[in-house]
């Protein structure tokens, strides 16, 4: 028999914790001595060590207590507690998404207000289904597929924080014209990027584009919000780099 300073020292668990388990019922002593001081056999040793591990798979110790009585079925419980931790799991990724979407939307616009974290949060909770449908009203399926390579703004990979860094110095460069020679090499850039993503896609960009001016199908269709002052500036100063690009070819012809 062991002591309850003994099972302590074997085990970790403290004296705090063994004599409330004795008194909610869920650890019980072996004995006790004649001071009255708890005693601890093999067989509570082993059922110690069923508490501890069901408590690290996040059980509480009223589950606990029912699942070592018998009084539960062992299968049904590991079932339900794999889905409150998938359901769980899947709540900590929808916020690692809305934060590094805040994150994101910071290094873009240089600050953030609640009005924003609100409409981020809206959108990136928004029904995956509804937008789904959305989008397969306007892109058929070979642009579905292409919209995956699209960048994300809730994801941290290295094209996507690319496409955050050229949005925010597009934006701290607006003051200068859509001409200036530093949006013009943004452009540049921006549009190499989107040449490796999508080729000559132009039917599909061209839809994209459709509705990435469009705040309204924008939302619907689950897209970053962007201004739509940064939207025509974008486009004014692609017209400006297209209409450069083609007379430079025009003149070494």
């Amino acid at each position: 028999m062991l002591s309850i300073q003994e099972v302590k020292k074997q085990t970790g668990v403290t004296v705090r914790t063994l004599r409330y388990y004795d008194q909610i019922g869920l650890l019980l002593p072996a004995d006790k001595t004649q001071g009255g001081h708890r005693l601890y056999g093999e067989k509570e040793m082993i059922k110690l060590q069923e508490i501890q591990f069901l408590k690290s798979l996040g059980f509480s110790l009223s589950e606990i207590k029912e699942m070592l009585s018998d009084e539960r079925d062992w299968k049904e419980c590991l079932q339900g507690q794999l889905a409150y931790v998938i359901n769980e799991k899947l709540k900590l990724e929808q916020i690692e998404q809305i934060l590094q979407g805040l994150l994101n939307s910071m290094a873009i616009d240089g600050k953030i207000d609640l009005l924003e974290v609100q409409r981020l949060i809206q959108l990136y909770t928004k029904d995956p289904q509804s937008r789904e449908t959305y989008r397969n009203q306007i892109f058929n399926k070979s642009e579905m597929e292409l919209l995956k390579l699209l960048p994300n703004v809730n994801r941290a990979d290295p094209d996507t924080l690319e496409w955050v860094s050229l949005l925010a110095q597009l934006k701290k460069h607006m003051h200068k014209g859509e001409g200036a020679p530093q949006v013009q090499q943004i452009i540049r850039r921006m549009f190499e990027k989107q040449e490796e993503a999508f080729g000559d896609n132009d039917e599909f960009l061209d839809k994209l584009w459709n509705v990435r001016k469009s705040p309204e199908k924008s939302k619907k269709a689950g897209f970053y919000p962007i201004e739509p002052e940064v939207l025509d500036f974008l486009e004014g100063a692609s017209d400006i780099y297209l209409r450069n690009i083609k007379k430079g070819k025009g003149d070494s012809g």
